[in-house]
């Protein structure tokens, strides 16, 4: 019932995530897309328009409720990168970088981690698991 489209939402949140939890973040952009990313998303349940009606296959229903995802998994993203305090692979923090070079933490770092769904993307639970290397040391790659 509102006045802006599905696509609207999807551009301003992509745009959001490209900004700042693309390839390059840091702290403060990722503190900052946090709260956009839930005002959009408050937005979004709002003022969404979609078009078409309930009598039969409906794709923009479908679209939305996809956006609806994106939009939290967005702030998940966001979440998750930052309690990432380091720079590794696709993980390039701009405040842990020595000499233009990713500045890994595998002490703090060495884990898969998994966020848990607990209704509400706020109240999400991130849990860990370490992981042991026995074969292979780890090693930073240069690429100088």
């Amino acid at each position: 019932g509102g006045n802006k489209s599905i696509d609207s939402f999807h551009r301003e949140l992509g745009k959001i995530m490209i900004d700042e939890c693309g390839m390059a973040r840091t702290k403060e952009g990722l503190e900052s897309a946090i709260p956009r990313v839930r005002e959009l998303r408050e937005a979004f349940w709002k003022e969404v328009s979609v078009p078409g009606n309930d009598k039969g296959l409906n794709q923009s229903l479908e679209k939305a409720g996809r956006v609806a995802d994106f939009l939290e998994f967005g702030e998940l993203m966001c979440r998750d990168a930052l309690t990432r305090e380091e720079s590794c692979g696709g993980h390039f923090r701009e405040e842990h970088e020595v000499d233009g070079e990713a500045k890994r933490d595998d002490e703090n770092f060495a884990h898969a981690a998994v966020w848990e769904h607990k209704g509400e993307v706020k109240d999400a639970v991130r849990h860990q698991e370490e992981l042991a290397f026995d074969n292979v040391a780890l090693a930073v790659r240069s690429y100088k």
